[in-house]
């Protein structure tokens, strides 16, 4: 029971990066209190930067003693020029969240144990390909274009340069060194990893969500085939590709040797086998002397450049068509795991999403190195170095992409959302929440995010979709029919001009950031949405800061648990909500019931229901979710908006306006899922339903309150709204919403109001 000394210690976790301290505690100045540099915990500061304590908090009828800190994570994925440089790596990212999107296996079916066997080992190999993609399309500017091209003998291009650097070993060598260079530095950052200040305690209640996000994926063996298998490619290349046989005896020997490293990668990956280090090591010294052989042969290009690409594409083409086709009784097959849920909860596209973010990132993969070729020929101004005759489709198909996306957004955006606004007029549950002078604007802002939330992942599976047909009629057209119609340059020329944008704007993007780390945020988005999953399918992408947050947050919690007075609020917003929920998912697993029952979590503008939960079925299911909110006893608290395009409810479904109520279905304090209680109405003009509080937008600013933001505020300032510090009490057990307060919200009443009360004045 909480005494007069009990104290709330609310940890906050702030979402995607360029969120500073200030704007998470919500105060004029912070200062750190612990961390390494990297994570970051800061409080409140006085003028003398000192650590202050938070506001108080309104519960129990007085005021309640509150610390508020913040966990800062985004040193983990932005900042500097090598943070910045982690956006060129997103096609390698893509396809490991590829991987942590596979549906569940049913416990006891071999079939889908099976099937997730196979589907796990095509996209390691798909990742490998994916490396020597991009490893063959840089040798492509620096063999080809660079050395073979740009460095001839007699070449207008680069008149600088003497003639005695223009000899045949010279050009290799040259060519050879920028590869060299890459493929060094891609190993490098498959070998960074975040270091945890704490230990990750094994799971003890389980399942619960996330309970997969653990370290221990990350391969040495499935690294060192990444680097040996690029190696290799540049080799093939220079030597004419895989499908040339060289005639000279020298030649070949270094050609079979690098295809044979190739294979070796490719079988190795599939498997998932687990090579001794001696043996790692063996395999790259082979691989590097095999490369460096070859600067003393002849380079066969340009040819080996078009049969290179083209053999690396339609290996990556074989290989997710494959994947794709198992995909279908993988997700078959696990749907019963999901058949009793309604449509909004089921994974998107019946658990194959996978399939489609694996095209994507074959399509970014492909693109990206075909219009960074052209983005350097333009901007080297000389237009006769010839590019691989495979880059023509890859321009008409983005062209094409480029065109479907314009008109699908135009459809969206432009009709769908204004008829689904005219439709469905002004939703009940606005006239709930909002003043009748605020209800057109929520109404407004209601329906286009509603329309976004539910149909934003289907424009884009339409465009992957589209470009895939694009790609197989593309390969009809030119392998099959051998014509080339009239429509190929409108769009090649469109293609043309959106990949040379998208590779020239990308890297003064990044190289804007690394110089300027302030104006980074949209990258350090960009890395917030697909580094939060370890590495699984693909080595060379960012370290995962979940693995180094998740733990930091569990212990800094338990330290302020140690405490018996203290009660602990975790507190996340946007995706920080989700480091929120697996970090009290760890405390449930860590800690005594006596410490747990002192934990509470506050979730905000979530995208967990609509979008986490719904893309990775198997790490955030339902029953995981439920088995949480049971074993927090109903204190995990969600604030919501109905105009936020990003965040939803979290702990509800089915939410409808009945005789005057606002009812749902949703997860139940004992456990489970259930039909909810009518939503209570709140001091703030909030609405509590089961976890989820529906916040009114614009905010109702009731008599009371300290604070008010105008205007229809969507996904940002929850902290703003007064159930804010409603919802924390809630958390920490203070409060319950089963009994709403009668009186105005911060009014004080008598701590024992059953207690009789006795004159104590003076007589006169």
């Amino acid at each position: 029971m909480p005494g007069p000394e009990t104290r709330v210690v609310e940890l906050r976790v702030p979402g995607l990066s360029g969120t500073g301290g200030e704007a998470l505690l919500d105060v004029v100045s912070t200062v750190e209190v612990a961390g390494d540099g990297v994570g970051t915990l800061i409080r409140p500061s006085d003028r003398l930067r000192r650590p202050a304590p938070g506001p108080v908090l309104q519960a129990l009828g007085r005021s309640v003693p509150r610390t508020l800190e913040g966990y800062l994570w985004g040193r983990m994925t932005s900042g500097g020029a090598a943070k910045a440089a982690w956006a060129l790596l997103f096609p390698f990212s893509l396809s490991n969240v590829a991987f942590w999107m596979l549906p569940p296996v049913p416990e006891g079916s071999r079939s889908a144990a099976a099937l997730g066997g196979l589907c796990r080992s095509l996209l390691r190999v798909a990742g490998l390909l994916l490396t020597m993609l991009l490893v063959g399309q840089l040798a492509v500017l620096s063999l080809d274009l660079f050395a073979t091209q740009c460095l001839s003998p007699g070449s207008a291009c680069l008149p600088s340069v003497p003639v005695g650097l223009r000899g045949q070993v010279a050009r290799t060598v040259a060519g050879l060194v920028p590869a060299a260079v890459v493929i060094f530095v891609l190993y490098r950052i498959s070998c960074t990893r975040w270091t945890v200040t704490c230990e990750d305690p094994p799971a003890r209640r389980g399942p619960l969500p996330g309970d997969a996000v653990r370290d221990g994926l990350d391969s040495p063996t499935l690294r060192s085939l990444h680097t040996a298998a690029a190696l290799a490619t540049v080799v093939l290349l220079a030597l004419g590709g895989p499908l040339r046989v060289p005639h000279a005896v020298g030649e070949l020997v270094v050609w079979c040797c690098a295809l044979a490293v190739v294979l070796v990668a490719l079988v190795l990956a599939g498997t998932g086998s687990s090579l001794p280090r001696w043996a790692r090591g063996g395999l790259l010294t082979f691989a590097v002397l095999v490369f460096a052989a070859v600067a003393a042969f002849r380079p066969a290009l340009p040819a080996g450049s078009d049969a290179t690409v083209q053999a690396l594409g339609a290996a990556l083409l074989l290989v997710s068509v494959l994947f794709a086709v198992l995909l279908v009784p993988a997700a078959l097959v696990a749907r019963r795991t999901w058949r009793e849920q309604p449509k909004r909860l089921r994974p998107w596209l019946g658990g194959w999403a996978a399939a489609p973010v694996l095209a994507l990132a074959v399509l970014l993969g492909g693109g990206f190195g075909a219009g960074l070729a052209i983005g350097v020929r333009r901007l080297t101004g000389v237009s006769w170095l010839r590019l691989p005759d495979s880059y023509t489709p890859v321009t008409v198909l983005w062209g094409g992409g480029l065109a479907l996306a314009a008109v699908l957004g135009v459809l969206g955006f432009a009709v769908a959302v204004p008829l689904r606004r005219r439709r469905r007029g002004v939703p009940e549950a606005v006239k709930l929440l909002q003043e009748p002078a605020d209800q057109p604007r929520a109404a407004a802002a209601w329906a286009r995010s509603a329309w976004e939330r539910r149909h934003l992942h289907h424009l884009a599976f339409g465009v992957v979709f589209g470009m895939s047909a694009g790609a197989a009629a593309l390969l009809v057209v030119r392998f099959v029919l051998r014509v080339r119609p009239g429509w190929f340059e409108p769009l090649s020329a469109l293609g043309v001009f959106a990949l040379g944008a998208l590779a020239v704007g990308l890297l003064r993007v990044v190289y804007t950031a690394a110089r300027k780390p302030g104006r980074n945020r949209h990258l350090g988005a960009l890395a917030d949405l697909v580094c939060f999953w370890p590495r699984a399918a693909h080595p060379v992408v960012p370290p995962c800061y979940a693995l180094k947050v998740v733990p930091e947050l569990a212990a800094r919690a338990k330290e302020h648990l140690a405490e018996p007075n203290t009660r602990v609020v975790l507190a996340g917003h946007q995706i920080g909500s989700l480091l929120a929920v697996l970090a009290a998912a760890r405390l449930v697993h860590a800690l005594p019931e006596g410490e747990r029952t002192r934990v509470g979590l506050l979730t905000a503008g979530s995208p967990l229901q609509w979008g986490y939960q719904r893309a990775f079925p198997a790490v955030l299911s339902r029953d995981s979710l439920a088995r949480l909110f049971g074993e927090l006893e109903g204190r995990w608290r969600g604030l919501a908006r109905g105009t936020d395009i990003l965040g939803g409810g979290v702990t509800t479904w089915r939410q409808e306006v009945v005789d005057g109520e606002l009812r749902g279905v949703g997860y139940l304090p004992e456990g489970g899922v259930g039909d909810l209680a009518p939503a209570l109405s709140g001091p703030t003009g909030a609405l509590v339903l089961g976890g989820d509080h529906w916040l009114p937008d614009p905010i109702a600013n009731p008599a009371g309150t300290r604070r008010y933001a105008a205007g229809v505020l969507g996904h940002a300032d929850y902290e703003v709204d007064p159930e804010w510090d409603r919802a924390v009490a809630m958390a920490a057990g203070l409060e319950f919403p089963g009994r709403p307060a009668s009186r105005p919200f911060g009014e004080q009443v008598p701590l024992f109001p059953d207690l009789p009360r006795f004159n104590l004045g003076v007589a006169r």
